[in-house]
């Protein structure tokens, strides 16, 4: 960098200057695409499980919590929900009044269905003297929309997901905060702990902090548990440097330099900070009311079972290799677990002898361990379960995202658009080595697999950088394990209106 301001802002943020010159060095060389084997299917790479193997899973996860294990349910839920409403804010500047869009029409068929309701009905008999349905009698649909969005009324354009009315109960209407609180306390207790943690905005974190407040007293008493939940934010040593078209540093009218959050692979640093053992992880908008909760239960113990069982076969495997008693027969029982139930392929096995093959195996065996469950393909976003390269020219299960695949390779293209499944961002992960240690997980990330995007600020165009995603890229060396789940598990609200399916209400 080029002058002291620049180094004592890059200094601030704890970013070291070799990173900022990485950074720099990404946008004038780009990111490879990664080399594919095929997509992961049932036949090769998806376990399917029958109903007497589900309950052998639940039972393995049942026994692990009762060993006083910490355990952590660990939320992303830094988002603003300003993208559900997208809609309803071009609803807003549009030179009609009433609604036109198939849309536009099925929000406001469906209004008093939900949860939010009632607040905004409120809201509205506040700031414009009647309610939702008087309004739209007189044909002023857009005030109902700007008491949802706007500051006068709900706010709901600059709230994050995690914080609006999702799904209506009898005696309240919870957020999706509330529902993965709940869910909590039926899959992720360890005896009386149960462990969750957010990752917020710091803007939203004292709403997030005051709604916690308010509900622990009464969720420890309706569950008959102890509730630790605790919060943390994308941490600024994780920004990222942005460059102008040209690829320099993109400055400010003030001629500082601009930095920009470095996507949702930072959370690495904060699933790093955890001290636990397992860690489940699920996105905060994918959550379903108490009626449609035994799917999610069911899964996420059998998952959390077969991370057990991988995790405990791995590290007998590595105490075994470590005490060096071991015969050609045990390297090639070995072999057959990382090729047949990891599904890693290692090159040249063949040319290895016993000393330098027990090395490569427990190299692929000392390392994270994630259970992912995946989905079938039903065309709804998501990364896809991949077989693909890895830099040292082994072969290993990975979550993709489109940008990480040649769009010119036809081949590629085929495997992505005809994959079988997707992941909808649903995991289980062991974050401690056989010895009880935490793994550095900053180690097992594969830095070339970020990406750059277009973007603008006060109307000039630049370049910002995304490290790698935290269910791809920044989880690329972990030893991963795909697992077939029901669609019922993924519920996901991309728009307000799907709050408005069965499954929501």
């Amino acid at each position: 960098m080029d002058t002291q301001k620049d180094l004592a802002q890059i200094q601030k943020k704890g970013i070291t200057q070799e990173q900022i010159e990485r950074q720099l060095h990404s946008f004038e060389t780009g990111f490879p695409f990664l080399k594919l084997k095929a997509a992961a299917s049932p036949e090769n790479g998806i376990l399917v499980l029958n109903e007497a193997e589900q309950q052998t899973f639940i039972k393995r996860w049942q026994q692990y919590k009762s060993h006083g294990h910490r355990i952590t349910k660990f939320v992303p839920a830094s988002g603003a929900a300003s993208r559900m409403f997208k809609n309803l804010f071009a609803f807003l500047d549009a030179p009609y009044n009433e609604p036109t869009t198939a849309f536009e029409k099925e929000f406001f068929a469906g209004i008093k269905k939900f949860a939010f309701y009632p607040a905004l009905d409120d809201a509205c008999h506040v700031s414009a003297g009647q309610g939702v349905e008087a309004l739209m009698e007189a044909g002023d649909y857009k005030a109902v929309v700007r008491n949802l969005l706007s500051a006068e009324g709900l706010n709901y354009g600059q709230l994050p997901k995690g914080l609006l009315q999702f799904h209506t109960y009898p005696d309240e209407a919870r957020t999706p905060l509330e529902e993965h609180l709940v869910e909590a306390a039926l899959y992720a207790a360890s005896g009386y702990n149960i462990d969750v943690h957010f990752t917020v905005s710091p803007e939203h974190r004292p709403l997030f902090q005051a709604l916690v407040d308010r509900l622990v007293p009464i969720y420890n008493k309706r569950y008959g548990g102890v509730f630790h939940v605790s919060f943390s934010e994308q941490k600024p040593s994780t920004d990222t440097i942005a460059v102008n078209m040209d690829n320099t540093p993109f400055r400010d009218k003030d001629g500082s330099l601009l930095f920009r959050p470095g996507g949702h692979g930072a959370l690495i640093q904060n699933l790093a900070d955890l001290d636990s053992d397992v860690v489940f992880i699920k996105n905060i908008d994918n959550v379903v009311p108490d009626r449609l909760k035994d799917d999610t239960i069911r899964w996420k113990q059998v998952l959390a079972g077969i991370l057990i069982d991988y995790q405990n076969i791995a590290f007998n495997y590595i105490k075994k290799l470590d005490s060096g008693r071991y015969s050609h027969n045990d390297l090639m029982e070995i072999v057959r677990f990382v090729r047949h139930r990891l599904f890693v392929d290692i090159p040249d096995l063949k040319d290895l002898e016993d000393t330098n093959l027990a090395i490569a195996l427990r190299t692929k065996l000392n390392r994270p361990m994630r259970v992912c469950g995946v989905v079938k393909n039903v065309g709804e976003p998501g990364g896809g379960p991949f077989l693909a390269y890895n830099p040292d020219g082994s072969v290993s299960p990975q979550i993709l995202e489109s940008s990480q695949i040649d769009s010119g390779n036809a081949e590629y293209m085929k495997m992505f658009t005809e994959g079988t499944h997707f992941n909808p961002v649903d995991l289980v992960c062991a974050l401690r080595d056989y010895q009880g240690g935490k793994f550095d997980l900053p180690k097992y990330v594969d830095p070339a697999t970020g990406f750059i995007s277009q973007k603008s600020k006060s109307g000039r165009d630049l370049k910002a950088l995304e490290l790698p995603g935290l269910w791809n890229g920044a989880m690329s060396d972990w030893s991963t394990i795909f697992v077939e789940v029901p669609l019922s598990t993924f519920n996901p609200v991309k728009t307000v209106n799907d709050l408005l399916r069965e499954q929501h209400q």
